[in-house]
């Protein structure tokens, strides 16, 4: 009689050792992203429109005993993607996974006068910029063991609000870039994958007051609250551990069921 055992295989739930690049790693889901990449043993490149900024965070997740370096990165310029991606694998060593995490927020009807120029923002943001970043990565990710990309959208991707109409169109193209890619790369072994998350407390909802949060998670999640970034930043470090190596093209929301709820 065979070994049972023997037809049990492990897989690794570690991404220790394994070097990340998270963008807009200065305050929200991706600060909580890089502490908790950093806290699981991986090396981080905390990257931020200004590097005081992401100096903050990599100077704490130092101070905890990890490891993590800050660079500025604007997203939204090509030559700086380039350059950036380019310093961070040649002072880690090379590139394992990608965290497109950088965001903006802005609303307008259709006919406002700043329509254009929110529209070109969010999309120069929030979708070109994510093409750009895999590109330059790209090169070191297929040199990786276990290469992984991981896009966040939004909630707003599957289902919109009323004057966010750059916001949800830039985000549901992100849906259909990592779709699209996860097919592309997948014979490469590099998953792609995408996660859209709903009410997190963040500083793009701090404008909205406890007691509206309150009444609106009550009203459409089914956990009834507001998630927290370290929430968003679990999923995101599942996504990319060695054992996920069979999970691409998926768009996982992270939304406490708000997208599950029909009344």
């Amino acid at each position: 009689m065979s070994d049972a055992t023997s037809d049990f295989k492990q897989l690794s739930r570690s991404v220790a050792g394994s070097r990340v690049l998270v963008t807009g790693a200065a305050s929200g889901m991706g600060r909580a992203t890089a502490r908790v990449f950093a806290a699981e043993g991986a090396v981080v490149a905390v990257t931020d429109l200004a590097l005081a900024d992401a100096e903050r965070v990599a100077a704490d997740i130092r101070a905890r005993g990890d490891h993590a370096t800050a660079w500025a990165l604007d997203v939204a310029d090509g030559d700086a993607i380039s350059r950036v991606v380019g310093e961070i694998a040649d002072k880690f060593g090379g590139l394992d996974i990608v965290i497109n995490n950088a965001g903006v927020s802005g609303t307008s009807p259709i006919d406002g006068d700043g329509y254009d120029a929110l529209w070109q923002r969010s999309i120069a943001l929030l979708l070109t910029a994510h093409p750009r970043i895999i590109r330059a990565a790209l090169p070191h990710l297929r040199k990786a063991r276990h290469p992984r990309i991981v896009n966040i959208a939004s909630t707003e991707a599957l289902g919109a609000t009323a004057l966010h109409s750059p916001y949800s169109a830039a985000k549901a193209g992100v849906v259909g870039l990592t779709r699209s890619l996860a097919v592309e790369l997948g014979r490469e072994g590099i998953t792609v994958n995408c996660i859209c998350p709903g009410p997190i407390t963040t500083g793009m909802t701090a404008r909205i007051s406890d007691e509206h949060k309150a009444i609106y998670a009550k009203r459409r999640t089914a956990l009834g609250r507001y998630g927290d970034p370290e929430e968003v930043a679990h999923m995101t470090l599942s996504l990319c551990l060695p054992a996920a190596s069979f999970l691409t093209g998926a768009i996982i929301p992270v939304d406490g069921g708000l997208m599950a709820r029909n009344a």
